[in-house]
């Protein structure tokens, strides 16, 4: 894994240094990494969503690959990034196809993990991407180990290696954050 892990680091810093055909290299790298990570994002969709998993990697891959402005650095903000697309994607999706009617089959998500849940089980995407917006205008970091965490599945150790802080710092701004979400949300 770590072989592959630096394989996909080496792809990204080529392509930040003007090598953009690298980026070919990548989709079959990360493809199956991505495709998990929509399948994650899908499970917490209503039923009757219309994106499937497969289109919402490819779309993210494809937003992902036309960035110019990102300083790649490796694996887990390639990821963490990722997980801002999709997220982005479905949020989209959820405001063309539902804002009429705030709440009338808008997607919803659940907002846990394995050590701590939010008060109420079930929140509405639109709700939570705003909340989401919110922290991020206060601490954009605590907002990013939110996405990291939460919607990329990275480990304290993934997150804290693409912000660039230590893992005691992302376990505290992850606990910060799920409290202020808590609030926010309820």
């Amino acid at each position: 894994m770590t072989d592959r892990r630096t394989m996909i680091t080496r792809i990204l810093e080529a392509a930040d240094g003007g090598d953009r055909s690298g980026l070919d290299a990548l989709l079959p790298e990360v493809y199956d990494e991505l495709r998990r990570l929509a399948a994650s994002y899908m499970r917490k969709e209503r039923e009757t969503h219309t994106l499937q998993a497969t289109a919402l990697a490819n779309e993210a891959y494809v937003r992902l690959a036309d960035q110019t402005k990102v300083k790649w650095r490796g694996r887990a903000q390639f990821l963490a990034i990722a997980a801002r697309a999709m997220r982005q994607i479905l949020v989209d999706h959820a405001r063309r196809h539902g804002a009429a009617k705030r709440g009338a089959g808008i997607a919803r998500v659940t907002l846990s993990d394995t050590t701590a849940t939010f008060g109420q089980p079930v929140l509405d995407l639109l709700d939570l991407d705003d909340a989401l917006t919110a922290l991020g205008m206060l601490d954009d970091r605590k907002a990013k180990v939110v996405e990291m965490r939460f919607f990329a599945g990275l480990t304290t150790k993934e997150a804290a290696e693409a912000l660039e802080v230590s893992e005691t710092t992302v376990d505290d701004d992850w606990a910060l954050a799920r409290a202020w979400l808590r609030r926010r949300l309820a």
